[in-house]
């Protein structure tokens, strides 16, 4: 059996004559960590922030502690850090883990059957049969084919309900099987056919996914650049569709990104392993400059010297992938070098039942907020969730509007949305501006009833933004600004004109030791009386004690002696 990546272990030479045989182990880019395969032989199973601890019982028959400790368990994913010890005991426990769960059908769980759980471990166990086949007889291997056959009929023959990464997962799946079983020559036309076809739906044309979550490219791309190199280890051509979704994926990677490598917050990105990103970006050929406009997945990013603003310029994606989409239309990310100032809540890496509903509404983002409602509306009903596998976008923006222009002061970007206008009669247009030197950043939001029609209701509506963690945030004397000094000691300073501005506390859920505290900058209004806001954020070129000094200096008048 081979390796993508280059060495070879014939283990079909061990057993000659057989036709049903593995030839190659695809590459995992996913990291390894040869520390975790001594807690894993001494039975303790750390996965999405949950222990289970053996006690000599087989893992496959504990409660399991959480739905993502479940799946982390049954994809099998974990054998990756045994093969980073590479010992003649790791792979003993490696074979006897996967033999325990191979013979014990009757304790089969429901969650096992879910196609993108089966897809994940189907992968498992072909990127890592070296290491649990390497020094076994002909009586385990025949077992692990016959185990490893049965997982790739069912989901061959799977339903594919479920749309979007689940689905693509599924047919990587099966293409890696095709590629990596003797004798298979139809099956990999036919795994590529229909592989194809499916990124040619879900990849739109600038990179994005239909989904609108960048977390979904990282995902994707984990599995699609090692099996571009199986097939060329098979010398296979690989489809088109393949190729061209890689290669546009790439830059749309580097779009979402901050000047610390983090990946913005939308639609239900989380925090993402920065030493798989860098992996995954030493295959981008490219390195170019990100692009400033991706107009198919409903993104724009304005860039100048050490500042970066990304912004959501789109509608919700079609509702068959909208389990994990936001109402965050017009919200955006600001950062400064390697500093992130204004961020969205974003959503935890495990635990996401529990956060769901507030991560996904308007209010955890950094935009205006009418009414406390929402942009989007979601699926409510209980039965429904469950039938549907999660709350899908029933109702959101229809016309999102964009324009960019070079001004002399900058660049700027115009943007408006109509999800308010159903319900309360309003539209809501925020622009946004860049100063060429990157040291402000200027904003306007405001809300204007549709031509001929009138405000419906209640008029109430708040303007957030949501601080990331690292900022040190103060609230001015004025009450009409917030000095922010960020980790590298720069100072900023949040000004709104004639309002008052409160700071109030939040939450940072991407963090990546789970939910952070962090604060937000708030300004709350009357669309009746005052139905545009202005504001700043402006860098100052002294210290946090002297910005303040000097503020205060302007602002009071001197004592008439």
């Amino acid at each position: 059996m081979a390796r993508a990546s280059g060495s070879t272990v014939a283990l079909s030479r061990l057993w000659p004559g057989r036709t049903d045989r593995l030839i190659i182990a695809p590459h995992d880019l996913r990291t390894a960590d040869a520390t975790r395969a001594a807690e894993i032989y001494a039975g303790r199973f750390v996965f999405a922030g949950k222990i289970v601890t053996c006690h000599g019982r087989s893992i496959f028959d504990l409660e399991p502690p959480s739905e993502d400790w479940e799946a982390a368990l049954l994809g099998f994913g974990w054998l990756r850090h045994l093969r980073a010890a590479d010992t003649a005991l790791t792979r003993a426990n490696a074979r006897s883990l996967v033999d325990d769960w191979i013979s014990n059908q009757a304790r089969r769980r429901p969650l096992e059957r879910r196609a993108d759980v089966r897809a994940r471990r189907v992968i498992s166990l072909l990127s890592q049969a070296p290491l649990v086949l390497g020094d076994t007889d002909g009586k385990f291997y025949r077992k692990y084919l016959r185990g490893l056959a049965r997982e790739i009929r069912y989901l061959r023959y799977s339903t594919l309900d479920n749309d979007g990464v689940p689905r693509l997962q599924v047919l990587i799946a099966l293409c890696y099987a095709a590629l990596c079983l003797a004798n298979q020559a139809k099956s990999i036309r036919a795994a590529s056919k229909r592989l194809s076809d499916e990124l040619q739906r879900q990849i739109l044309p600038d990179g994005g996914h239909i989904s609108r979550n960048p977390g979904a490219l990282v995902e994707l791309l984990s599995d699609m650049l090692p099996l571009r190199q199986t097939f060329a280890a098979r010398n296979i051509a690989p489809p088109p569709a393949l190729l061209n979704a890689i290669d546009r994926m790439m830059p749309m990677m580097r779009f979402f990104r901050h000047g610390d490598g983090s990946f913005a917050l939308f639609n239900g990105m989380s925090t993402a392993p920065s030493d798989l990103v860098a992996t995954l970006l030493a295959y981008d050929d490219t390195h170019g400059v990100p692009m400033a406009s991706m107009p198919h997945s409903g993104f724009q990013r304005l860039d100048a010297a050490a500042a970066t603003v990304i912004i959501d310029t789109g509608p919700p994606p079609p509702a068959s992938v909208s389990q994990d989409a936001h109402a965050g239309c017009l919200s955006f990310e600001f950062s400064s070098g390697p500093s992130r100032i204004v961020v969205n809540c974003g959503m935890p890496a495990t635990g996401r039942d529990n956060w769901r509903p507030f991560a996904r509404s308007t209010a955890a983002h950094s935009t205006l907020t009418y009414h406390e409602a929402s942009s989007c509306q979601f699926v409510e009903l209980s039965a429904m969730k469950r039938l549907l596998r999660g709350a899908p976008i029933t109702s959101g923006p229809n016309n999102v509007e964009h324009y960019r222009e070079a001004v002399a002061d900058g660049d700027m970007l115009t943007t408006s949305h109509d999800g308010y206008l159903a319900r309360f009669g309003v539209i809501h247009r925020r622009v946004l501006m860049v100063s060429h030197d990157g040291t402000r950043l200027e904003g306007e939001d405001s809300l204007t009833p549709a031509p001929g029609g009138r405000i419906k209701g209640e008029s109430d509506f708040a303007l957030r933004f949501h601080l990331h963690p690292s900022v040190k945030a103060s609230r001015l004397s004025d009450a009409r600004g917030v000095m922010l000094v960020l980790p590298n000691r720069d100072v900023w300073t949040f000004e709104a004109l004639d309002d008052k501005v409160d700071l109030e506390d939040s939450v940072f859920l991407a963090g990546n030791d789970g939910p952070r505290r962090t604060s937000q900058i708030v300004i709350r209004q009357d669309a009746r009386q005052a139905s545009s806001l202005r504001w700043s954020f402006v860098r100052s070129s002294t210290s946090a004690t002297a910005t303040n000094a000097r503020r205060n200096a302007r602002r009071e008048p001197e004592l008439p002696l």
